[in-house]
């Protein structure tokens, strides 16, 4: 089991999360979205493809551009579609 945690707040809890270069990817449907607010940033991996970000925001507190998932990946990164992993402002631990 795998939890995301910001300001000791769960976001995220899976025992089916995928690990892709040292980061667990949630699955959608595993991630409180009432913490998540879309932005305007986008990166290109050139395996896994365009990655859409969002900001987290956690009892007021917002971290810019702290979550990210690909809305259409790469056949390489298909496990991962729409799942959703996070920079280490949020902490993630194997429970």
């Amino acid at each position: 089991m795998a939890t995301a945690t910001k300001n000791g707040i769960v976001i995220a809890r899976s025992d089916d999360t995928v690990i892709v270069e040292g980061n667990h990817y949630f699955p959608p449907g595993s991630v409180s979205t009432d913490v998540l607010e879309s932005t305007d940033h986008h990166t290109h991996c050139p395996w896994k493809g365009d990655a859409s970000y969002f900001d987290v925001v956690v009892d007021g507190e917002r971290s810019s551009n702290a979550a990210w998932t690909y809305v259409d990946p790469k056949d390489a990164a298909s496990n991962i579609k729409d799942h959703v992993a996070f920079y280490p402002v949020v902490t993630v631990t194997d429970d």
